[in-house]
């Protein structure tokens, strides 16, 4: 079902892939959700945007620079980019690309938060980022991994104006993150539970399947990786995966 309602400042509108390949991923992409791919011309470097059911969800790019990994990026809607900038910086984040037009079709920046998880915000022209969700193959959820759950609360809450639930996931504390009473996002503090030592904070992005743990093999046939099995939480049931190229996400059937 087509979303007919622009997100609100604050709220997550677009997700886009960096990656070291992007004929393989779009080849992985479009097999594990049913993506169709609508390359831009050289004026844009080859961007793809993925289309569901004709609509766009996602997109994605070629890495930046050396050295860079292929990531997902979560953009979360702006009014106004250059004020976000203003408020990132007074709360103590880093503005990694200072906000600029990208034609007709809005206007982006892209900030580290004060833990140094990237994040980006986009104000819409002409584009306004997805216009579906919650279905199968479209986004259903973004959340924040970081270590200093306390600080994420109060930055992003000088920057969005968000305000906070506590709840759990699986047993351990989780933040739901809300906007106008509607929950946009999660933060998950990276304790125990295996996290890596030299995993840094970061925003991860959940498609919706209805099938987590037949997508998850279907993940792995494509040449991803299944970092966390299927497992039920008071959500659904999710799994969380790499890409061919080592980018994380995750699917959620709820």
């Amino acid at each position: 079902m087509r979303d007919m309602t622009a997100p609100s400042p604050g709220a997550p509108t677009w997700v886009d892939l960096a990656t070291a390949d992007l004929a393989d991923a779009t080849r992985f992409y479009t097999g594990m959700f049913g993506w169709t791919a609508d390359v831009s011309g050289d004026d844009f470097g080859g961007y793809t945007t993925f289309l569901r059911n004709g609509l766009p969800v996602a997109g994605a790019g070629p890495l930046f620079g050396e050295g860079q990994p292929t990531a997902w990026s979560t953009y979360f809607a702006a009014a106004d980019a250059d004020a976000v900038a203003a408020r990132v910086e007074a709360a103590g984040g880093k503005v990694l690309v200072a906000p600029f037009d990208v034609v007709d079709q809005g206007r982006m920046a892209a900030f580290l938060d004060p833990a140094g998880a990237p994040f980006s915000v986009w104000e819409a022209g002409t584009m306004r980022g997805a216009e579906v969700f919650n279905i199968p193959g479209a986004l259903s959820w973004t959340e924040l991994n970081t270590r200093d759950a306390a600080g994420a609360m109060a930055f992003y809450g000088m920057v969005f104006g968000w305000e906070y639930r506590d709840t759990q996931v699986g047993g351990l504390p989780y933040v739901l993150c809300e906007q106008h009473r509607q929950s946009v996002a999660g933060i998950q503090l990276m304790v125990g539970n295996g996290w890596p030592d030299d995993l840094p904070p970061h925003w991860l992005v959940y498609f919706a399947v209805g099938d987590c743990d037949a997508a998850a093999e279907h993940a792995y046939r494509l040449g991803g990786r299944i970092v966390h099995p299927p497992t039920t939480i008071s959500a659904g049931r999710y799994a969380l995966l790499t890409d061919p190229q080592g980018g994380s996400f995750a699917i959620l059937a709820p």
